[in-house]
């Protein structure tokens, strides 16, 4: 789902837009590699996962750490000592995380933020920009404030110490972080990822959640919105469902069916559109999966709807 800027804030996800004529895709190559350390002594840390704009860690603090922040963020640590962290698709090339343990002593350490090569399509086309109206906003305001709230529950699950799988398997036809460019202003990038499927395939969790928002009816752009929180700040959205087999505060398992690819909302045909957040950061499903069972390369198009 593409906004325009004048609709940047309303959305749920930066978005989608019809598919157009691109050329080359970037290389997948840039997608870093998952590597595991050896386990933390007292004095350091320890990290899985890809420290990279776009991605998560899970890591492993000091011993005795009782206190842990991430720039300006306090993130909880588990009581083995596990906590996750995401890098913002925009990250800057430098993150810092400090912990402070039981004697009162500190240990910082600088995390060097790999920079991601994202898909650029330059437009010889003005940037169009479309005002709210009143009517529109008296619809779209209760929506955003479902999404905040959703987004605000702490369910306390343990999903995101999993290896998640896709939810659904099938063409990318939209990678995260692809953007247009229109005579050098900048629109708004892809938030997620798309996955081309027929109306009425099966979506299935991704891992371990609990169900934080169900739409009963669809919302303006994402159509039916399913919503599930992996716990430790991280959640993912389902957007443009045809139908959804699960209800708010339910449980789901890594895995389970929980509703089916549709067109609904702001979409130009049928796909899923998976979106992940860890609190305000936009991270790639991708890094968080590996490469799509069975595929070859991403379509080359824009986001698909």
């Amino acid at each position: 789902m593409r906004i325009a800027p004048g609709l940047a804030v309303l959305g749920l996800l930066a978005g989608c837009a019809a598919p157009r004529q691109a050329g080359p895709e970037p290389a997948i190559a840039s997608v870093p590699e998952v590597k595991i350390t050896q386990e933390p002594s007292r004095t350091d840390f320890a990290f899985e996962g890809a420290i990279a704009q776009g991605g998560a860690v899970i890591g492993t603090a000091p011993s005795g750490t009782v206190a842990l922040r991430f720039g300006a963020m306090t993130v909880p640590v588990a009581d083995d000592g596990r906590f996750l962290i995401a890098f913002d698709r925009d990250a800057g090339p430098v993150a810092t995380l400090s912990a402070r343990l039981a004697d009162g002593t500190s240990i910082a350490k600088s995390l060097n933020v790999l920079p991601r090569a994202w898909r650029l399509e330059r437009v010889d086309a003005p940037l169009r920009s479309i005002a709210s109206s009143e009517a529109f906003m008296t619809i779209r305001k209760p929506e955003l404030e479902r999404i905040a709230a959703a987004r605000a529950v702490q369910t306390g699950s343990q999903g995101w110490r999993q290896r998640f799988i896709w939810p659904r398997t099938g063409r990318i036809s939209g990678l995260f972080g692809a953007q247009r460019i229109y005579r050098g202003e900048s629109g708004a990038y892809h938030g997620g990822i798309d996955i081309a499927a027929a109306t009425g395939a099966p979506v299935l969790a991704p891992a371990d959640g609990v169900v934080i928002l169900a739409a009963a009816a669809p919302f303006t752009l994402e159509g039916y919105l399913l919503m599930i929180d992996h716990g430790a700040g991280l959640n993912s959205a389902f957007l443009h469902l045809s139908r959804i087999d699960v209800k708010e505060g339910q449980a789901v398992k890594k895995g389970q069916l929980i509703g089916a690819v549709g067109s609904t909302g702001r979409a130009t045909g049928a796909h899923l559109h998976w979106g992940l957040k860890w609190n305000d950061a936009r991270i790639d499903p991708l890094l968080l999966t590996g490469p799509m069972p069975g595929a070859g390369a991403p379509d080359p198009g824009m986001p698909s709807d």
